[in-house]
C-alpha cells in the first residue's frame, strides 16, 4: 500500500498571491499544445503558420476555461447553481469539466475556422492530437491536490489519500494522465503523420478519449454529491463519453470511405 505525498497544492505564494500547481499545470498543457502544434505546422505539406498556432492555442485556452467551468456547473452542479446563480463566475472555488471544457473547444474551433478560411473537421484534426498532453498534465494536477481518487480497493499499488477516509483506493488521476495522456498521444501523434481523410483523427480522438474515460471510471469514485446516475453503476463520466464514442466511430468510418491522396 502507498502514501499520497500530501503535496501543498501551492506551489508559490507571494503576499496574498497564490500560485497553485494546478494553475501550473494547466500552463504546461497549454506550452505543450503550442510546441507541438508548431511542430505540425513545420512540416512541408502543412497549410498551417506558426502565426496561425499561436491564435489557435489562444481560442482553444478561452475554450477549454470557459466551456470546462460552464460544463462543470451544468454537469455537476446544476442544483448549487440554480440556488445561487453566482457561483459560475467564483472559479477561484475549483471545478473544471472535460466535457464542457471539449464543448467550448469545439465552439472555439468554429470560430478560428471561420476566421482563417478552415473547414471545420480541418481545425479539429489538426489539434486532435495536441491535446493528450493538456490531458496528462491536468490529471496529474489533480494527484498533485489529492483530488478525484478511485474507489477502496486491495492492489499492491493502491494508495490512502488525504480526506478519503482510512481505506486505500486506486490513483485513477494516474490511471487516466497514462491512458488520456501518454497512450493517446502516442497513437494519434503516429496515425495523424499519414495523410488521413477529412474526420478521421477527429474521430478516433474521440473514440480514444470516451473509451480510455469510460474504462478509469469503473474504478474511479463517483462525485459524492451526484453518485451513480443509472443502474448503480453509470457514472457522469461515463454517460457524457458514450454520445463522443458513437459520434467518433461515426466520424471514422465515414472517413474510411475517402480515398486519401
Amino acid at each position: 500500500m502507498l502514501i499520497h505525498p500530501g503535496f501543498d497544492p501551492i506551489a508559490l505564494q507571494i503576499g496574498p498571491v497564490a500560485v497553485r500547481w494546478y494553475g501550473i499545470m494547466y500552463l504546461l498543457g497549454f506550452a505543450a499544445g503550442w510546441w507541438l502544434g508548431q511542430l505540425r505546422a513545420s512540416r512541408p505539406s502543412s497549410p498551417w503558420s506558426r502565426e496561425q498556432v499561436s491564435d489557435l492555442v489562444f481560442y482553444i485556452a478561452l475554450g477549454v476555461v470557459l466551456g470546462g467551468r460552464v460544463g462543470y456547473v451544468l454537469f455537476y452542479g446544476l442544483e448549487g447553481l440554480l440556488a445561487d446563480p453566482l457561483r459560475l463566475i467564483r472559479i477561484w472555488e475549483g471545478g473544471m469539466s472535460f466535457h464542457g471544457g471539449f464543448l467550448g473547444v469545439l465552439v472555439a474551433m468554429l470560430l478560428f475556422g471561420r476566421r482563417y478560411g478552415y473547414r471545420f473537421l480541418e481545425v479539429t484534426d489538426f489539434i486532435a492530437p495536441l491535446i493528450p498532453p493538456g490531458l496528462f498534465f491536468g490529471r496529474i494536477g489533480n494527484f498533485i491536490n489529492g483530488e478525484l481518487w478511485g474507489r477502496t480497493t486491495d492492489v499492491p499499488w493502491a494508495m490512502l489519500f488525504p480526506g478519503a477516509g482510512s481505506e486505500p483506493r486506486h490513483p485513477s488521476q494516474l490511471y487516466e494522465a497514462g491512458l488520456e495522456g501518454v497512450a493517446m498521444f502516442v497513437i494519434l501523434w503516429i496515425y495523424s503523420g499519414s495523410p488521413r481523410a477529412a474526420g478521421a483523427v477527429s474521430g478516433l480522438f474521440l473514440i480514444l478519449y470516451g473509451t480510455f474515460r469510460s474504462v478509469v471510471e469503473l474504478v474511479r469514485e463517483p462525485d459524492a454529491h451526484i453518485g451513480f446516475v443509472g443502474f448503480e453503476w453509470l457514472t457522469m463520466g461515463q454517460l457524457l463519453s458514450l454520445p463522443m464514442i458513437v459520434a467518433g466511430a461515426w466520424l471514422f468510418l465515414r472517413a474510411q470511405r475517402v480515398k486519401v491522396t
